[in-house]
């Protein structure tokens, strides 16, 4: 996420999440916590599918823009960053420790 807040000069706000594991709280609240950000969790967690067929309803005029198909998504739960920067930095220097070290591995 911090390549692409780099790459785009675009600052994160928030994260919008889906699929199985969002159903997961400890792993959502963690994400907020490490990230420093608002997780967003919809209702509908199965949003791959269900963008599909919001493409295919919008194709066959079932929708009429965009909008209309915003207007359907729905918040379920935020989660929002509850861990101090020092605890922050100390997990994320031990995964930056972890990936260094696993630069060495070999088939």
């Amino acid at each position: 996420l911090r390549a692409m807040e780099g790459d785009s000069n675009i600052s994160l706000k928030s994260l919008k999440v889906d699929g199985g594991a969002c159903a997961n709280r400890f792993l959502m609240q963690f994400q907020a916590d490490i990230l420093n950000t608002e997780v967003h969790k919809p209702e509908c967690i199965e949003t791959t599918a269900l963008g599909a067929a919001y493409l295919a309803g919008l194709a066959v005029g079932f929708w009429k823009d965009q909008e209309e198909i915003k207007a359907n998504w729905a918040l379920a739960e935020t989660y929002r960053p509850n861990m101090t920067q020092e605890k922050r930095d100390s997990l994320l220097a031990g995964w930056w420790k972890a990936v260094k070290r696993s630069f060495a591995w070999e088939d």
